[in-house]
């Protein structure tokens, strides 16, 4: 017994050993290069197929939890950064990560369909449900009774058209003032009553992080399923494929086209993160087209910018050491990407 017992403590540590440092999480993520989905797949308008050849092409970023080689990993390879928890989920816990997440996709997608109908000349209808709650403070009065995933949809009785009329209606009340939110829980109306808060612009207000919650409805039935993908970032390649089947057009001339950047209701592409990332996924696709959204850089800008680059700036540097023959393309808006594909 004792001889077994001498060779197997070794074993066990060992096996220990093993369970920490690929098993053990630590407070940081990786993230790296993930996929480049074919779009077709993702996207079905009805009686419009897309039998263009070619493909617009959805680049995602890869994020996993560190455990102790991960986060070596990590360290050790080009195109992976490890950041820390808070800086991915805010302190949320990953249901409520996820909540924010899909939700931000589905407001991309809302967006791309609007997009794609208007240049289609295809009619829509734009809907504002309210003000969706990203998170709530921890000085709001109204915590613990609104929760990150609800819709507020009147403030005393009154529904506004955006966000802003929301706030400026709560700002002229003044702190302190009673109001009575209604909203959105799970698919059930609700009401809750409190006093508003200070915030940082010394402004009154309900104390919670929002943005607009908006349903796109069409006369030419749509569904766009992006699976578990998640975030904001997929706008400008969803409308790109959307306008694809809806006009026929062929926009693609057999090449495998990428690319990233939100969209905004007036078509203007935005910055995301993770462009380097995306570029690697893109590359190993095929992609010879890489659409990446375009600011101006500023002293200002590159100051706060991921890696001290523009999106286009990183983009342009990650193609020429991974994919030199792969052209990156900078766009500001949906037309700006649309021209290109059309005159080159």
């Amino acid at each position: 017994m004792r001889r077994w017992w001498r060779h197997s403590w070794k074993w066990l540590l060992a096996l220990a050993v093993i369970a920490v440092v690929f098993w053990l999480p630590l407070p940081y993520y990786v993230e790296g290069p993930g996929s480049a989905d074919n779009l077709k797949s993702f996207v079905t308008v009805k009686q419009h197929p897309d039998k263009r050849a070619g493909k617009f092409m959805l680049t995602s970023v890869a994020v996993a939890r560190a455990t102790p080689a991960l986060w070596l990993y990590g360290q050790l390879h080009p195109h992976y950064d490890v950041v820390p928890k808070d800086e991915i989920d805010g302190g949320q816990n990953n249901a409520t990560y996820d909540k924010v997440q899909k939700f931000y996709m589905q407001s991309a997608i809302n967006e791309a369909i609007a997009t794609a109908y208007a240049a289609a000349g295809q009619s829509y209808q734009k809907d504002y449900q309210g003000i969706y709650v990203l998170a709530v403070q921890a000085d709001s009065k109204f915590k613990g009774r609104i929760q990150v995933g609800d819709t507020i949809t009147k403030v005393n009785g009154r529904h506004f058209k955006n966000a802003a009329g929301y706030q400026r209606y709560i700002a002229a009340q003044g702190v302190g003032r009673q109001v009575t939110l209604t909203y959105r829980h799970n698919g059930k109306t609700r009401h809750a009553q409190a006093p508003l808060v200070k915030l940082d612009n010394h402004k009154a207000g309900i104390g919670v992080q929002l943005t607009d919650n908006v349903k796109v409805t069409t006369k030419v039935p749509v569904k766009v399923d992006p699976g578990e993908i998640g975030g904001p970032s997929a706008g400008l390649m969803f409308s790109l494929q959307i306008y694809q089947q809806l006009t026929n057009r062929n926009l693609r001339r057999g090449r495998k086209i990428a690319g990233t950047g939100t969209i905004a209701a007036d078509g203007t592409v935005g910055e995301i993160g993770g462009i380097d990332k995306k570029v690697v996924a893109a590359n190993k696709a095929g992609a010879t087209i890489f659409f990446a959204p375009y600011v101006k850089p500023t002293k200002a800008l590159l100051a706060l910018e991921e890696h001290h680059q523009t999106n286009y700036q990183l983009a342009k540097a990650t193609a020429k050491q991974v994919a030199p023959k792969m052209r990156v393309v900078p766009v500001t808006s949906f037309k700006q990407a649309v021209h290109y594909l059309e005159t080159h």
